[in-house]
């Protein structure tokens, strides 16, 4: 039986060729601790139907090429992580990895400032 795994769509810079982020969470064999690590796949998208950040099915196949081991199924979602106004690789890679939270706005105390006091 060949696997099926799902991951995100991490380059789509070669063509009919997708590179796709499998994430998984395992216990450490030792200390317990739950641990997250990622594989990397080369997927064969014939058509070139899965855009960056999509999320994807994938199946195992024969090899293809040197790395492609992998063919597209089907496309779960699409955009699950989205792009940057530039459309840069690294901001799916950052998204990927951990999502980052922006610290809240300060907002002036009741003494009477004014924001722009509140900043400096």
């Amino acid at each position: 039986m060949k696997k099926k795994l799902v991951g995100i769509v991490a380059s789509d810079k070669m063509d009919k060729t997708r590179r796709v982020e499998v994430k998984r969470l395992f216990p450490h064999p030792k200390y317990g601790k739950i641990v997250s690590r990622r594989t990397v796949c080369h997927v064969h998208d014939e058509n070139n139907e899965s855009k960056l950040g999509d999320k994807v099915e994938i199946i195992e196949s024969r090899p293809l090429s040197r790395t492609k081991r992998w063919r597209l199924v089907r496309i779960v979602e699409t955009n699950v992580i989205p792009v940057s106004q530039h459309g840069d690789e690294q901001s799916v890679q950052a998204g990927l990895t951990e999502a980052q939270e922006t610290p809240p706005e300060r907002e002036p105390e009741e003494s009477g400032e004014t924001p722009e006091q509140a900043d400096s």
